[in-house]
């Protein structure tokens, strides 16, 4: 595996400021539920940013603890786009678009904690 130096060169980092983005990007009713709104947004901001806290991290404990919490934040917003749904503020391929690019994005952080688990041993 390639080294990675800087937390910009993870994948799971780039496709969670992708969906930050869309998220900031929301438009409609979802503007005036400013609750939800600003819940969905810190949520989104978690997974990226608990990605690059936990990068720079010294040991792989503590790194892998960093992407289990960007892991929550995934499932977090998740949760808020099937609601976000049942409300009509967003369609159901818009949910599916944006759940998808949160489950690939999970799955990116999941593989990166067991490469940390394992060369850790």
């Amino acid at each position: 595996m390639a080294k990675v130096e800087r937390f910009e060169e993870l994948n799971c980092w780039k496709l969670a400021r992708e969906l930050t983005g869309q998220v900031y990007r929301l438009d409609g009713k979802i503007n005036k539920d400013f609750g939800l709104r600003d819940q969905l947004r810190r949520a989104s901001v978690s997974i990226m940013n608990n990605i690059a806290e936990g990068f720079g991290r010294f040991s792989s404990k503590e790194k892998v603890r960093f992407l289990e919490i960007a892991q929550s934040s995934a499932n977090e917003v998740k949760s808020m786009l099937y609601l976000m749904n049942d409300l009509g503020y967003i369609d159901s391929n818009l949910r599916e678009s944006l759940h998808h690019k949160a489950d690939i994005c999970q799955r990116q952080i999941w593989g990166l904690i067991k490469y940390l688990r394992t060369s850790n041993r």
